[in-house]
This record gives structure tokens, sequence and C-alpha cells, in this order.
């Protein structure tokens, strides 16, 4: 991977992280429940520090950055999702931010399996960590919500 490629997988995932915060504001803005707006709007809140994060490591890191050239490491292949909209039913909205958090884990992931360089590794493994959180804390609520009968 050159560093052409690398700032425009950078450049994604920070719009990635755009679009998440954007979703995460208009869903908190929309429900009514005052637990569910709290989550979020603190996973918005997160997004939006994944985001610095990332602009951080573009701007700074991008002469430090240690790829191999010649690896295919297909990270392209976990880019590509659905728009999110905020017009959806709460357990809808759930589905598509759990795949988005998935989405995510496994971008950040595969970064760090390609980075060389052991401080970039570092960021990506706890970028990658951060989504799977969001990941689990979205999942228990979609399992309280779409089989309530269980409880």
């Amino acid at each position: 991977m050159n560093q052409d490629e690398f700032k425009k997988i950078i450049s994604h995932a920070i719009r990635q992280e755009v679009e998440a915060f954007t979703f995460y504001n208009a869903v908190a803005d929309r429900t009514k429940d005052a637990n569910l707006k709290r989550l979020f709007k603190d996973l918005a809140q997160e997004e939006k520090k994944h985001k610095l994060t990332l602009e951080e490591c573009l701007e700074k890191g991008t002469g430090k950055m240690h790829f191999s050239e010649s690896a295919d490491y297909k990270v392209v292949d976990a880019l590509p999702t659905p728009p999110l909209t905020p017009d959806l039913k709460p357990v809808e909205g759930l589905v598509i931010a759990i795949k988005k958090e998935l989405e995510a884990m496994q971008m950040y992931t595969q970064l760090a399996k390609a980075s060389a360089d052991a401080a970039q590794k570092n960021i990506f493994l706890e970028l990658a960590s951060m989504e799977r959180g969001h990941k689990s804390k979205l999942e228990d609520l979609y399992t309280n919500m779409a089989f309530p009968e269980v409880w």
C-alpha cells in the first residue's frame, strides 16, 4: 500500500465517522426514550473523537507510515455500505448501526494488520476496539428491543 492509497483509505474512514456522527445525532434527536437518546449522543461524541484521531493521523503521520508497497490488504472490500438515514424504526436503525460498527471494526483491524509501525498499529487497534465496544452496546440494546418477550 502506498501513501496515496493510505490517504484515500483514511479520508474515507473520516467520512464514515462523520456519517456515523450525523446518524447518531439525528436518531438521538428523534427518539423519545431518554436512555436511547443518551446512548446515541454518547456514540456520536465517540465517533467525533475517532474523526479527530484519524485527521491527526492523516495530517501528522503520513510521512512516517510504514506499509508494504506490494501487498493487497483488501481494505476496500469492507468500505461500501448503504447510506444511513434517520427515517427508520428504532430496531432497523440499530441493525444498520451495528453493521456500520462491524464494518468500521473490520476496517481498522485490517489497517492494523497492514501496519508495519508499532505506534500506527496501536492507533488502529484502539479504534477497532472502540468500534467493537460500540457494536456490543448496540447489540445488547437490539436484543432487548427486538426480543422483549424474553424478559
